[in-house]
């Protein structure tokens, strides 16, 4: 399963790719992230990104103050190695939340969980990220990968991770 989770989430950081990227385009998205958890009453946190400055930000009803510590810790792996945090955790074989103490990243501000994911421009690469966190991981991860689909007006299901045997 998890060989196939990694293929899918590669599939994924190909697929979701905006044209173009900007200040407008992230308040779109993150409104349009926004108005899907409230829609399902989702106790989370939005944090939209460019590598130099925040964009976007909402606190959903029931998050907390440490789903946005969550977000930002997310956001700084993808800034590192510009691939989500959910494909970060599996590659580092599905057991902590943190990188290993080899890799020289303090837990405090670098975290594996999943909901993190690039903002990628045609042509230009990585710029940024998105992150979702209040949710389980998988949970986090696949609502990004929603609300980018349906954002960029990609097939969400034929992309989409298969729902957990036993996570």
């Amino acid at each position: 399963m998890v060989e196939d989770d990694l293929k899918r989430l590669i599939e994924q950081e190909k697929k979701l790719v905006f044209p173009a990227f900007d200040e407008e385009e992230a308040f779109k998205l993150g409104t349009h992230l926004r108005d899907m958890a409230l829609d399902r009453k989702l106790p989370i946190v939005i944090d939209i990104r460019l590598w130099d400055r925040p964009l976007f930000f909402a606190a959903l009803p029931g998050s907390a103050g440490a789903n946005a510590e969550w977000a930002r810790r997310k956001i700084n792996s993808v800034m590192l190695y510009h691939k989500c945090s959910y494909r970060m955790f599996l590659e580092q074989g599905a057991k902590e939340r943190i990188f290993p103490a080899d890799y020289g990243h303090v837990a405090q501000d670098f975290a594996i969980a999943g909901g993190a994911f690039p903002i990628r421009v045609q042509g230009v690469g990585a710029i940024g990220a998105l992150a979702v966190s209040g949710l389980p991981q998988r949970e986090d991860h696949n609502l990004v990968v929603a609300a980018l689909a349906s954002h960029l007006g990609a097939d969400a299901e034929g992309i989409a991770l298969s729902p957990p045997a036993d996570r």
